[in-house]
C-alpha cells in the first residue's frame, strides 16, 4: 500500500524546470540554453521525475524525445502552473498593479493592434498591456511567459486553452496595378503561373490555404520568395516583386488607395483572428475586459 503522503510529495521543483523547458522548447539542447545549464543537467532532471513518478514521461527515438500522451497531459498542466506563478510574481514586483503580457503576431500587431492601443490602455485602464510581438506565432501552451495570444488562421484547438473568436477576416491574392496588369490577371487564376509567389514563414499556409478555400486549383508560379515576416512579404508586394497572399486587414488602405489591387477580391478566412487564454483563466476579470475589448473593437472593422 502507499503511503499517502509520499504520494502527495510534490517533484523537486528544478525537475519541473527542466521538463517544462524541454516540452515547450522540444530539445534538451535549446532547454538547456534557456535555463543557462548544461545538457547533462538537463537530462539528469529529467530522469529523477520520471523515476519519482516511476511513469515514463518521454519516448526516446533516434536521439530525440517525443512526449508520451501522459508526458503532454502533465506538460499542459506544469505549463499552466508556472504561468500562474509568474504572472503572481509579477504583480507582486509592481505592487500589486495588473499586467497582462499578449503575445502577438508581429505583422497584425503593426497593422492592426498599435494603431488601436491607446484605445485598449484607455479602456482597461488600470491594467498594463504588455505587447509581446511574435515572428513566428507559438500556441499559448509552448509560452508560459504570456497570459494570452492573439493568432489567425495558424490557431489550433488544444487541451486547456480556451479561443474567444474577435473578429472576422477576409484574405486574398494582391500585386501593384502595373504588375497585375503585366500578368494578365483579369484573364483568370491561372495567369498567376507567370508571376512570383510572396510568402512568409511566419504565415507559411496562406497560398495553399487560398487555393483550397477559393475551390481554384493550385498553380505552379514561374518562381516564389520566402521572407521571415508577413509584412515583409506584402512590403515586398508594394515594390512590384511579385504576388503576395495577405489577409485584408492588413491591406485595407492599400487597396482604397489604389498601390495594391486584389484581382480575385477576397474569401473569408474561416478562423478568423481569436484570443487564446488557458481555460483556468476565462473568469479572470482583467482577460475578461481585454477579450471584451477586442470584440468591440473588431465588431467595427467588419
Amino acid at each position: 500500500m502507499s503511503d499517502p503522503v509520499s504520494s502527495r510529495r510534490l517533484p523537486p521543483l528544478n525537475a519541473l524546470r527542466a521538463f517544462d523547458a524541454v516540452a515547450r522548447r522540444g530539445t534538451i539542447l535549446k532547454a538547456a540554453d534557456e535555463l543557462g545549464v548544461v545538457r547533462g543537467a538537463v537530462r539528469q532532471q529529467l530522469n529523477l521525475l520520471e523515476a519519482h513518478f516511476g511513469v515514463t514521461l518521454f519516448d526516446r527515438e533516434n536521439g530525440r524525445l517525443v512526449l508520451t500522451a501522459k508526458g503532454r497531459a502533465f506538460a499542459d498542466s506544469v505549463g499552466i502552473a508556472f504561468g500562474i506563478l509568474t504572472r503572481a510574481s509579477a504583480e507582486l514586483l509592481v505592487g500589486g498593479r495588473r499586467s497582462i503580457r499578449l503575445g502577438v503576431p508581429s505583422a497584425f500587431a503593426v497593422w492592426w493592434l498599435m494603431p488601436r492601443v491607446a484605445a485598449l490602455q484607455a479602456a482597461l485602464q488600470d491594467i498594463d498591456i504588455d505587447i509581446v510581438p511574435m515572428a513566428t506565432v507559438e500556441p499559448l501552451a509552448k509560452r508560459a511567459d504570456l497570459e494570452a495570444v492573439i493568432m489567425g488562421g495558424e490557431y489550433r484547438p488544444m487541451r486547456d486553452i480556451t479561443a474567444i473568436r474577435f473578429m472576422e477576416d477576409e484574405f486574398g491574392p494582391v500585386a501593384t496595378p502595373d504588375l497585375a496588369d503585366r500578368l494578365g490577371l483579369a484573364a483568370g487564376v491561372r495567369a498567376l503561373a507567370g508571376g512570383v509567389a510572396l510568402s512568409s514563414r511566419s504565415a507559411p499556409s496562406l497560398w495553399g490555404d487560398w487555393f483550397a478555400e477559393s475551390g481554384h486549383a493550385a498553380v505552379g508560379f514561374v518562381g516564389s520568395r520566402e521572407f521571415e515576416d508577413l509584412l515583409l512579404a506584402i512590403g515586398a508586394a508594394r515594390s512590384g516583386l511579385g504576388v503576395a497572399i495577405a489577409p485584408r486587414t492588413a491591406i485595407g488602405e492599400d487597396i482604397d488607395r489604389g498601390a495594391l489591387v486584389a484581382p480575385f477580391g477576397f474569401i473569408r478566412r474561416p478562423a478568423g483572428y481569436s484570443l487564446s487564454i488557458r481555460s483556468s483563466d476565462v473568469k479572470d476579470p482583467a482577460l475578461v475586459q481585454l477579450a471584451d475589448w477586442l470584440s468591440a473593437a473588431g465588431a467595427e472593422q467588419g
